[in-house]
């Protein structure tokens, strides 16, 4: 018998309910895979079940056999499975209302379906405006090639301002909107008629001829033509400079709740190559 040690979730106190604890390593059956994880990238969802009743928490685990083939990116490619993935479908969910060359699109804040929107809309030709809270991560997304930056704090009418910075100031073509209803309001004034409005993670309607349309994750086929995008255009992910050990995952999780990070947080499960 193989053992493996895990952070299981045990309770809704928060991120204290947080232990560890040693696994059986399960064997595959017919037709199944066992998969070593050397990397995993948090996300709010996780703070939310470690409160509220989840049917099927998160777990991260630590497996100590030789099992799996390294390779590189192995960060990086952990972003991909909820926030790109997440971005691609906000992107290029709807068929034919993708950005292209010369659209501007607006990607709020520095999380990482925000700033993987950013690199996704940037290979595609649109020009960025990109919203933030900070001097310093302002610098982070035009290092990344944003080609404006609003800080929504000193600037809380940011969507009328985004809107002037558009050619013919009609407004953006498209806006990746990860607040809700604390930023929906200045998504509307940004947007431009006809334009579109991605809600990650919250459903929404609108009343005008703005598209409004809510966002979880996305389906196989998004995911299988995002790997081909991100392989084809050399798209590295960002990861926050910041990256946390197995035994740290307490850490990590404080780490993004005082909102210190720039993109994603992530949590180093075991060495290997492109780690």
């Amino acid at each position: 018998m193989q053992i493996s040690s895990s952070w299981v979730l045990q309770g809704q106190n928060g991120i204290e309910s947080l232990k560890v604890v040693d696994k059986e390593i399960p064997r595959p059956g017919d037709h199944e895979v066992l998969v070593r994880i050397y990397a995993a990238s948090l996300n709010h969802r996780e703070l939310a079940i470690a409160k509220y009743p989840e049917s099927e928490p998160v777990s991260l685990r630590e497996i100590t056999t030789g099992l799996g083939q390294h390779l590189d990116g192995n960060l990086q490619a952990s972003t991909l499975t909820c926030a790109g993935l997440t971005a691609w479908n906000a992107l290029l969910g709807l068929e034919g209302r993708g950005p292209k060359k010369g659209d501007a699109v607006l990607v709020q804040g520095t999380g990482g379906v925000s700033v993987i929107a950013l690199q996704f809309a940037l290979v595609c030709g649109a020009t960025i405006i990109a919203t933030t809270s900070s001097d310093s991560k302002a610098q982070k997304l035009q290092s990344l090639g944003a080609h404006h930056v609003l800080n929504y704090r000193t600037n809380p009418n940011w969507g009328e301002t985004a809107k002037t910075l558009t050619p013919g100031q009609k407004g953006c073509d498209l806006v990746v909107d990860v607040g809700g209803l604390s930023t929906l309001n200045q998504s509307f004034k940004a947007v431009r008629p006809d334009g579109v409005i991605s809600i990650t993670g919250v459903l929404g309607s609108a009343s005008d001829s703005r598209s409004a349309r809510g966002i979880v994750l996305g389906t196989r086929r998004q995911f299988k033509e995002m790997n081909r995008f991100v392989h084809q255009h050399q798209i590295r992910p960002v990861v926050d400079e910041r990256v946390f050990g197995y035994e740290e995952a307490k850490e990590a999780y404080e780490y993004m709740m005082a909102q210190k990070h720039f993109s994603k947080v992530c949590v180093r499960i075991e060495e290997g190559s492109g780690n």
